[in-house]
């Protein structure tokens, strides 16, 4: 765009308030702008105060945190952490002698002014319904009209819900036999075979050819899977997972199963790229600085995190610990018995800690009586009240779920003194089979309860593809506990989802659900500090957008009450690209105006 469609653009965006526009446009300094642009914010902040009948409930809301947000924006404070001045850019836009040297303003970027101009005039257009009408009535009538518009809400969200398909209707369970009929007579196996969790485990399919022979895909997928194979970027996929794939390239009723597990070329490059690069750091999540001893992450005061394998049935693309991982079922992944003894040792002389997540990798993984050593181990601790193991093996590989390893399990599990948990992955309700529903009840009957944590990516972001995943996982007896922002890594971009729509997701989609329903928190892992709660608003702040329409946001660590621990800076995927590839999906962009309104 020529830099005077630009400035035409941006001057047009800023029309909507006329007193910020005629700020903007005028001769004076940068900082008397900055001055007056804050009396702007104040002065609006003070009208929203007031007994203001112009302003509707709901828009007025949405002004208020919109003026928060203009608040940060115009912090010198801000400026200097980010290290960009939005204020600045946007007057160099309009008036820089030297434009060519300027980053070129995308789409992304102009969405975003547009969006914060109109909701600190409080004309966002985000609410275009008429008023309800039971509001105009009292007692029985105001009840009949209030449930009239209840059920056209839940007939709606209901509509929406049905577009996914679960793993357990009748249809999906056909195909699926037919999947592994085609799978097993490639592989020359049995029933019994099939049944055995350790056939699966050797029968990984760890290259494109043997995929591209056992399931359709798409000619990128094969690129991507070949040349990860050639870079030595861990690649796998169970026989039994890949039963749950449609034999149909470029189908949408199993995209979120494949992106699982087949990596993008995007995924793949900046992986080896990475890789490749003697100064890259790929700690994204600051283990090491966290890791007190070999095979132990503690962020917090009462529970560490136990790693005694490091590496899984199948790897699932946007996994924490990607960099770690040499290659699905690998033996040197192990934790060798010295460094484990001495991790659980650790453990035991750390009185302060009550709690221990054994995960990896996958601790299933391990053979029975490994796994009996562990627990049997970390249960002596007198200190330990809980103990949970981090498995996706029941949605990867249900048959490793037998009733031997369960009442090995079950052992420590001992009501009033220790309690035995079991943390799974569930990404989308396509996932959820009668193998995997069994997995979990068997669990279930020893009184065990199984608790999900959701990866929020592109793949199962859409409008009530949660809900329907969340519904499902109840009537199979799963919790749901924890939903996840992706992790802002770069070789994850694909995946990644701006948290302004796991925000619109809880409060517009989740909400209409009972509470049952409704358990898990979504949260962003901070890399080095823990979990931040990202529906409490206080605990985050978005401080500047660059002009490609990334938001950067300043997250507050857990302890900030607590002890004095600094805060973390991260620039978020645009909400602007999210909607453009949703759009090309299919979805309806009315569906997801309020988005711009989360922050």
């Amino acid at each position: 765009m020529h830099i005077k469609k630009q400035r035409e653009k941006l001057i047009n965006i800023l029309s909507h308030a006329p007193e910020l526009k005629e700020i903007f446009i005028s001769g004076a300094t940068l900082e008397k702008k900055r001055n007056r642009i804050r009396q702007f914010i104040s002065n609006t902040l003070v009208t929203l105060f007031e007994d203001n009948p112009d302003i509707p409930s709901l828009e007025w809301v949405l002004m208020h945190d919109v003026v928060r947000v203009w608040k940060n924006l115009c912090s010198i404070r801000n400026e200097k952490l980010t290290g960009h001045s939005l204020l600045k850019y946007m007057n160099d836009l309009l008036h820089s002698d030297d434009p060519e040297s300027l980053e070129t303003p995308l789409p992304g970027f102009f969405a975003e002014i547009d969006h914060l101009v109109k909701g600190v005039t409080g004309t966002t257009e985000v609410y275009q319904e008429s008023i309800p009408a039971f509001l105009k009535y009292k007692g029985r009538k105001a009840a009949r009209y209030r449930s009239s518009d209840l059920s056209r809400m839940a007939r709606k969200a209901k509509k929406k819900i049905d577009r996914y398909p679960c793993g357990l209707d009748d249809n999906a369970i056909q195909r699926r036999s037919l999947n592994k009929a085609r799978i097993m007579k490639y592989f020359k196996a049995t029933d019994l075979e099939w049944e055995k969790w350790k056939w699966h485990a050797g029968n990984v399919i760890r290259d494109a050819e043997t995929l591209s022979k056992l399931v359709e895909i798409t000619d990128e997928e094969y690129a991507a899977v070949k040349l990860a194979s050639e870079y030595k970027i861990a690649f796998g996929i169970t026989p039994y997972y890949l039963s749950l794939m449609d034999n149909t390239a470029n189908g949408k009723t199993d995209a979120a199963i494949r992106a699982q597990v087949i990596p993008s070329m995007h995924y793949v490059k900046k992986l080896k790229e990475q890789k490749d690069e003697p100064e890259s750091f790929m700690d994204f999540m600051l283990e090491h600085d966290t890791s007190p001893i070999d095979g132990v992450t503690r962020r917090y005061p009462n529970i560490v995190i136990l790693k005694p394998i490091l590496t899984c049935p199948q790897i699932c693309v946007y996994c924490q610990r990607n960099w770690e991982i040499e290659d699905t079922y690998s033996r040197s992944a192990v934790l060798v018995r010295d460094k484990l003894d001495k991790a659980i040792e650790w453990i035991e002389n750390t009185p302060e800690i009550n709690e221990v997540l054994i995960t990896g990798g996958d601790p299933m993984l391990l053979s029975n009586k490994r796994l009996e050593y562990i627990l049997s181990q970390v249960a002596k601790n007198p200190n330990i009240k809980r103990i949970r193991i981090g498995t996706r093996t029941p949605v990867t590989l249900p048959q490793r779920i037998t009733d031997t390893i369960v009442k090995a399990v079950n052992r420590f599990h001992i009501p009033g003194k220790r309690e035995m948990v079991i943390i799974t992955h569930f990404e989308h309700p396509y996932e959820i089979t009668p193998q995997a529903m069994e997995a979990v009840q068997k669990f279930r009957r020893y009184g065990m309860e199984v608790y999900n944590q959701l990866v929020y990516t592109y793949f199962n972001s859409k409008k009530f593809e949660a809900v329907s995943l969340r519904q499902h996982l109840r009537l199979i007896g799963v919790i749901p506990y924890y939903t996840f922002n992706t992790k802002g890594k770069e070789e994850t971009k694909d995946y990644q989802v701006p948290i302004s729509r796991l925000l619109q997701e809880q409060k517009e989609e989740a909400r209409l659900m009972p509470g049952t329903v409704r358990t898990d928190a979504v949260v962003f892992n901070v890399p080095g500090l823990g979990k931040n709660y990202l529906d409490a608003s206080q605990h985050h702040d978005v401080i500047s957008i660059l002009p490609d329409g990334r938001r950067i946001y300043e997250f507050h660590p857990w302890e900030k009450k607590l002890s004095l621990v600094d805060t973390y800076l991260y620039t978020d995927v645009s909400i602007y690209d999210y909607l453009k590839r949703l759009k090309a999906d299919g979805e309806e962009m009315s569906d997801y105006k309020s988005i711009w309104y989360y922050y």
